[in-house]
C-alpha cells in the first residue's frame, strides 16, 4: 500500500484532540477542512473554528468552503491527492466529497452506533442515564451515521460525569480508536460490520433553547441527568419566581436529596448557604447556577447578594 495522504475536516475542540493525535503520530496531514470564520460577540469580529487555529499554529494547509460542491473547492481538494479522508465532527458531506479518496473517507463519531446517531450523542447519553457509552468509525455513505463500522470501543460515564467530562474522556479515546483505525487502514488489516437494524433505536437530535427546558414534573434522577448532560453548554434552564420578578436561570449543577415530602414541585427551600428545589421523590440541591444578566456563580456565593422571598419557586 502506498504512503497515506489525509484530509482531515472537522470544526470544534472535540475534533482538535483527534487531529492533535494524528500529528504527534507522523501522519502526513495534506489538508486540513474546517468550517469559514463566522462573525460572533457584539463587535461581530470573525471567529476562526478551534480546528483553523491548530491547523494555521501547526503549518497545516487550511480550505474553508462554504460551499462543498463549489467547482474550486473540489478542484482544490482534488489537487492535494489524499487518498484516504477523516471527519470528525464537521458537516454532511457530498457523494462527490467522500467518495473521492482511495481508500474512502471516515468518520468518528461518540456513541456507540447505531445507538445515538445524530448532532448530540454526548448530551443525550448523560440526559437518558446512560453507564457506558463510546466512539465509532465508520465509513461515510449516504446517509447520516449509517455506514459500516470499522471499530467502536467502549467508555463508561460515571454518575457525576457532565456533558464536558464526557467530551474530553471520549476526546482522548477517539484519538486513539482514529489512530488504530488509520492503522488497520494503511495495514489493509480491517473488516467492516454493517450496522444492525433496530426499532430501539435512541437518536441524538440537535439542541435548542426550548428543548434544554427543565421539567420540574420528573423525577429528582431525571432532572440530575438533564442538568449535567447539558453542563455546561447549552446549559439546562428554567424560570425563577421571586416575588413580582420572573428570571431565566441556568442550572450547571446539582445534586439529589432522598427525603418524602409533601411539596409541590418547585416549591424552593433556602438557607444562606443554600438553595433546594423540591420534586416529586426529593429534592435538588443547586450547586451552581446563573440568573438571567448575571454571572455563573455558586449558589453559596450568590445567595450573599440574593433575596428571595418566602413563595419563592422554580418553573
Amino acid at each position: 500500500m502506498e504512503a497515506l495522504r489525509i484530509v482531515f475536516m472537522g470544526t470544534p475542540d472535540f475534533a482538535v484532540g483527534i487531529l492533535d493525535m494524528l500529528v504527534k503520530k507522523e501522519y502526513t496531514i495534506v489538508g486540513v477542512i474546517t468550517a469559514p470564520d463566522r462573525p460572533a460577540g457584539r463587535g461581530r469580529k470573525l471567529n476562526e473554528s478551534a480546528v483553523k487555529k491548530y491547523a494555521v499554529e501547526n503549518g497545516l494547509n487550511v480550505l474553508q468552503p462554504t460551499n462543498l460542491k463549489d467547482t474550486d473547492f473540489l478542484s482544490n481538494l482534488k489537487s492535494l491527492n489524499a487518498n484516504l479522508q477523516i471527519v470528525v465532527a464537521f458537516r454532511m458531506l457530498p457523494k462527490l466529497v467522500w467518495n473521492m479518496p482511495e481508500y474512502g473517507t471516515f468518520n468518528l463519531h461518540a456513541s456507540l452506533l447505531p445507538q445515538y446517531r445524530g448532532a448530540a450523542p454526548i448530551n443525550w447519553a448523560i440526559i437518558n442515564g446512560e453507564t457506558k457509552t463510546g466512539v465509532t468509525t465508520f465509513f461515510i455513505d449516504e446517509k447520516i451515521d449509517t455506514g459500516a463500522i470499522i471499530m467502536q470501543d467502549e467508555a463508561v460515564i460515571e454518575i457525576t460525569y457532565n456533558a464536558e467530562d464526557l467530551h474530553d474522556k471520549l476526546m482522548h479515546l477517539g484519538a486513539e480508536t482514529v489512530v488504530k483505525t488509520v492503522a488497520r487502514i494503511q495495514e489493509g488489516n480491517f473488516e467492516t460490520t454493517k450496522q444492525p437494524n433496530s426499532e430501539d433505536l435512541k437518536e441524538a437530535h440537535k439542541l435548542f433553547k426550548e428543548t434544554c427546558e427543565i421539567d420540574w414534573s420528573k423525577s429528582k434522577e431525571a432532572i440530575y441527568n438533564f442538568i449535567r448532560g447539558l453542563s455546561p453548554y447549552p446549559a439546562a434552564w428554567t424560570t425563577l419566581t421571586n416575588g413580582d420578578q420572573t428570571i431565566i436561570t441556568k442550572i450547571y449543577a446539582a445534586t439529589i436529596e432522598d427525603e418524602e415530602h409533601e411539596f409541590s414541585t418547585g416549591t424552593l427551600f433556602f438557607t444562606k448557604k443554600e438553595i433546594k428545589v423540591a420534586v416529586k421523590n426529593g429534592y435538588l440541591n443547586l450547586v451552581e447556577i446563573q440568573l438571567q444578566g448575571k454571572k455563573r456563580m455558586l449558589v453559596r456565593d450568590l445567595l450573599n447578594g440574593l433575596n428571595l422571598e418566602k413563595n419563592a419557586k422554580m418553573g
